[in-house]
């Protein structure tokens, strides 16, 4: 098994949305982001979606909504190749005490027992809070610049915050650098 790869939904899977993506209709696949997860899995790397999806806790959607859109996701990855995506997603406010908000560490450690993941691995985003779930999880991280990622990536800069080990334009070119 080579080294899991963690990644965010929104802004790196699919089109990120200010007033949350909250139904099928509007889940977006980003260009060659669905054949990317399967490049990954074809390559042996397990993939684990994390998703901080707070319009549950916001009273926006519904864990069914969630669960459906999950479901359309996981089955255009298989038809890209890549079986077995796991997906964790927190469902809290961000006005919560839970472990499991990004930048917590409460879906990887949880996707490291259930999946006996190493320790190890890669953890790409297109949000600071996904960098910092990253770093505080041992993983290597990739700010991608689509989604909030430009953005994100002049914020971090402005602050002089610890920056990503890598930022790259989309998930796409993000296979150059975990290969």
């Amino acid at each position: 098994m080579r080294v899991p790869v963690f990644l965010d939904r929104d802004g790196v899977i699919n089109e990120n949305r200010e007033d949350y993506v909250r139904n099928l209709s509007q889940w977006k696949p980003l260009p060659g982001a669905v054949e990317a997860v399967g490049s990954l899995a074809a390559g042996g790397h397990p993939v684990v979606i994390v998703t901080n999806q707070s319009g549950i806790g916001r009273g926006y959607y519904t864990h069914s909504a969630v669960e459906e859109i999950h479901s359309a996701m996981l089955t255009a990855f298989a038809a890209a190749g890549a079986e077995g995506v796991s997906v964790y997603y927190c469902p809290h406010h961000p006005s919560e005490s839970c472990s499991c908000r990004k930048p917590e560490t409460g879906m990887i450690e949880k996707a490291r027992e259930e999946l006996s993941l190493p320790k190890r691995g890669w953890m790409v985003g297109d949000a600071d809070s996904d960098m910092e779930l990253g770093r505080r999880s041992g993983l290597k991280t990739i700010l991608v610049l689509t989604g909030r990622g430009a953005d994100q990536l002049e914020k971090i800069r402005a602050a002089g915050g610890p920056v990503p080990d890598f930022v790259t334009d989309s998930l796409v070119s993000a296979l150059r650098i975990i290969s």
